[in-house]
C-alpha cells in the first residue's frame, strides 16, 4: 500500500542486494554485458530450466527480435499467434516481413486454442508462438505436434512464465525457443530485462553472434578465435552488467518470491469463491498438467458487465485493477500487418472482460481483503 493509502496494482519486490551487487560490478570496472552476473544468470536459467542455452536480452521483445531472426523468417512468411497477447509478440515478426496469423483463444485458460491451429496453417506458415497466459501454459504437447507434424517452429512467448511448467517441464524449455520477461511487473524483475532460451542445439552458436551485432565477439572473448569480426545479421541485444548484477539478487531469492506470490494468489482465490459461486465473476482456471508461477491473479466479469466502470469504483475506493489486451486482430496495425484465421470470438468476449487484482510480493491480507469488498461492491455484492 503506497503512503496515501491507495493499493496499487504492482509494487516492485527487492531483496536488498540488488544494490550491493550493482556496486560491486561497479566497483570491479565490469559495466558493459557479459560479464560475471550475467554469466551467473545464464548459468542459473540454464540449471532452472534445462534449456541448452540461456541469453540475457535487454527485454522480452529483443529475445523475440532474435527468435524471429535466428529462424531466418522472411517477407511473406506467416507466423500463427493468438491475437490475445502483447504486440512485441507479433512485431517481432512483422519486422522480418512476416504476416501474424491471428487465431482464438481457449475460454478457460486464455491461451492460444491449439484446436484452431490446423486450420491456421498454410505452405506459408514458418512457425507457431505460444503465449502462456499468466504463467499458466498452453497444450504444448498437442502444439508441437502440429508443428512436428507440419515441418514449423515453436516459439514459447513465456515472458509470464518464470518457473513455470508444464507436465513438469520449464515453460520456454518445451519449443525450439522460449522468451522470459523481467520488466518490473514481472515474478523476477530487473527493471527491464528478459532473456533467449535456446532449446535447438543447432541454434546455439548463431543466436550467439546475433545477440552480438552479428558478431562472433563471444568466441573472441573465449580466446575460440583471435578476433572477432562480422559473421551475420544481428544487433545490440545484451543487457549492461548493472542490470545483470539486478537480476541475480531476484535469480538468488526466486523461491521466496516465488512462494510469497503463491500466498497471495491463493488468498485471492479464497476470498473470491462466494464471487464465483454467485456467478458475479469467474476465477482463473489452470489445468492439472500446469504449474503456474502465480504471476497474475484475474478474474473474467460476466457478459454484459461494463468493465470500465467497475475498474473506475474500485479505484474510487483506492484501489487499482487494471484491464489487460486489447486484441491485435482488432488494432489497427493488427490489421494491417496480419489477418485472422476464421473467426475470434473467444477473445473478442473475453477481451473486455478481464480484471487484473493487485498482486505482489508482500501484499497483506487487510489489502486483499479491500480489494476483494472494492470489486465485490463494484459487482453489486
Amino acid at each position: 500500500m503506497t503512503r496515501d493509502g491507495r493499493i496499487p496494482f504492482n509494487w516492485p519486490y527487492m531483496t536488498g542486494k540488488e544494490l550491493y551487487y550493482i556496486a560491486q560490478s561497479h566497483f570491479n570496472g565490469r559495466l558493459a554485458g557479459d560479464g560475471p552476473f550475467t554469466q551467473r544468470c545464464h548459468a542459473w536459467l540454464e540449471s532452472r530450466s534445462g534449456c541448452h542455452q540461456a541469453l540475457l536480452t535487454h527485454s522480452c521483445t529483443a529475445a523475440l527480435e532474435m527468435a524471429a531472426l535466428l529462424l531466418d523468417i522472411a517477407p511473406g512468411d506467416e507466423v500463427v499467434m493468438p491475437s490475445y497477447t502483447f504486440v512485441s509478440t507479433a512485431n517481432a515478426f512483422v519486422l522480418r516481413g512476416a504476416v501474424p496469423v491471428f487465431v482464438d483463444i481457449r475460454s478457460d485458460t486464455l491461451n492460444l486454442d491449439e484446436g484452431l491451429l490446423e486450420a491456421a496453417i498454410t505452405e506459408r506458415t514458418r512457425a507457431i508462438v505460444a503465449v502462456h497466459y499468466a504463467g499458466v501454459a498452453c497444450e504444448m504437447d498437442a502444439i508441437t505436434a502440429i508443428a512436428a507434424r507440419h515441418r514449423i517452429k515453436v516459439v514459447e512467448d513465456a515472458a509470464q512464465g518464470v518457473l513455470a511448467s508444464y507436465k513438469g517441464r520449464a515453460l520456454g524449455s518445451i519449443g525450439d525457443l522460449g522468451t522470459y520477461s523481467f520488466h518490473e511487473t514481472k515474478n523476477l524483475i530487473a527493471g527491464e530485462g528478459g532473456a533467449l532460451l535456446v532449446n535447438d542445439p543447432r541454434l546455439a552458436a548463431r543466436a550467439e553472434v546475433i545477440r552480438e551485432k552479428g558478431t562472433d565477439r563471444s568466441r573472441y572473448f573465449r580466446g575460440e578465435v583471435d578476433r572477432y569480426t562480422w559473421q551475420d545479421l544481428g544487433s545490440s541485444f545484451l543487457p549492461g552488467e548493472l542490470i545483470a548484477a539486478f537480476l541475480w539478487a531476484q535469480f538468488e531469492d526466486a523461491e521466496h518470491i516465488t512462494a510469497a506470490r503463491h500466498q497471495g494468489w491463493s488468498r485471492y482465490h479464497e476470498l473470491l469463491a462466494p464471487l464465483a459461486s454467485a456467478g458475479a465473476l469467474r476465477r482463473p482456471v489452470v489445468p492439472e498438467a500446469c504449474g503456474h508461477n502465480a504471476h497474475m491473479y484475474y478474474v473474467v466479469l460476466p457478459d454484459g458487465t461494463d468493465r470500465d466502470a467497475v475498474l473506475e469504483a474500485c479505484r474510487s475506493q483506492g484501489v487499482f485493477p487494471v484491464f489487460h489486451y486489447v486484441p491485435l486482430h482488432d488494432s489497427p496495425a493488427g490489421r494491417r500487418f496480419g489477418r485472422s484465421s476464421g473467426a475470434l470470438p473467444v477473445t473478442e468476449s473475453l477481451a473486455g472482460r478481464v480484471v487484473r487484482l493487485p498482486l505482489w510480493v508482500g501484499i497483506g491480507e487487510d489489502e486483499q481483503n479491500r480489494v476483494v469488498r472494492a470489486l465485490a461492491g463494484a459487482l453489486g455484492g
